[in-house]
């Protein structure tokens, strides 16, 4: 008799080990959906052990761009700590997730996870990270990965160090263009390529904030319209990529550049080393104290 192993069941066994999807949904199957016995499973077969490790912040880590041919892969991997981040193990790691991402055209994180890793003996993304966990004594996330559009005509990259990385697909077949418009996503980031594109709700919540502002300075009404346009549109422009300053020619928007050289933005994509993860500040005395006190 085959059991009926829910998503709710493996999410829990995740949460309280550590363990990746498919280990804790094999243990599950093997346990007849006990989770105490799944657990108790995990961690004679050694799966758990990374587990300790899997609540805490990983909001360091480094941004790799693959190439080969006219595609390419930008992943975000993520540690607790810089010092880790620089370490040989989690770099060759990295590396050759890249390399696997591409290789098998995979953007999805939870598909990646269970394909073999180029360069592991045989061994899963999620069994390489798992022991890679246990290797250096840090908690691992692979956060996000994004391929590039084989469509594209030209495809720039440009990394920033391994905390920024950015890639740009254009219309046009101008390699140096595509590289140039990178390096200015990497210091100005936009959030998208046209004023168009920033969302209705977003806009709508802008300019309400521009109104109650422009209310209080006392000019007419017509005045106050005036003021709100001219500060909405000021906003778009900081947040589009073509209604920005070219970071090399403050003269030029982005969108004038692309016009100039008959090209057009078809996406781009930011990765920035943990951003969006709330960090937690540790007191370096107390987090000792307590180790000391046993706390």
């Amino acid at each position: 008799m085959t059991i009926n192993i829910s998503a709710t069941l493996v999410k829990e066994l995740r949460e309280r080990t550590g363990a990746g999807m498919m280990e804790c949904k094999k243990a599950l199957t093997a346990t007849d959906g006990d989770i105490e016995l799944a657990i108790e499973k995990l961690r004679k077969d050694g799966v758990a052990k990374a587990g300790k490790k899997a609540g805490r912040v990983a909001a360091e880590g480094m941004v790799l761009i693959h190439e080969h041919g006219a595609q390419a892969v930008m992943v975000e991997v993520n540690c607790e700590t810089d010092f880790v981040a620089r370490d040989i193990n989690f770099t060759s790691f990295v590396k050759s997730l890249a390399e696997t991402a591409l290789q098998e055209k995979e953007c999805d994180v939870a598909r990646l996870a269970e394909l073999p890793l180029v360069g592991y003996e045989g061994k899963s993304v999620e069994q390489a990270r798992q022991e890679l966990v246990s290797k250096i004594g840090e908690n691992v996330q692979i956060r996000r990965l994004v391929l590039s559009q084989p469509t594209a005509t030209s495809l720039g990259v440009y990394l920033h160090g391994n905390r920024i990385g950015v890639m740009v697909e254009l219309d046009t077949d101008n390699k140096e263009l595509a590289r140039d418009i990178a390096m200015h996503i990497a210091a100005s980031r936009p959030i998208v390529v046209n004023p168009e594109q920033v969302p209705a709700d977003f806009v709508a919540k802008e300019k309400e904030i521009y109104t109650a502002q422009a209310s209080t300075s006392g000019k007419a009404q017509e005045i106050v319209e005036k003021m709100v346009l001219g500060r909405l549109k000021k906003f778009l422009d900081e947040v589009s990529l073509t209604g920005q300053p070219f970071v090399k020619d403050p003269n030029i928007s982005v969108g004038g550049l692309l016009s100039k050289n008959r090209a057009k933005v078809l996406a781009f994509y930011r990765f920035e080393v943990g951003e969006g993860i709330e960090k937690i500040v540790e007191d370096f005395k107390e987090a000792v104290m307590s180790q000391v006190q046993g706390g």
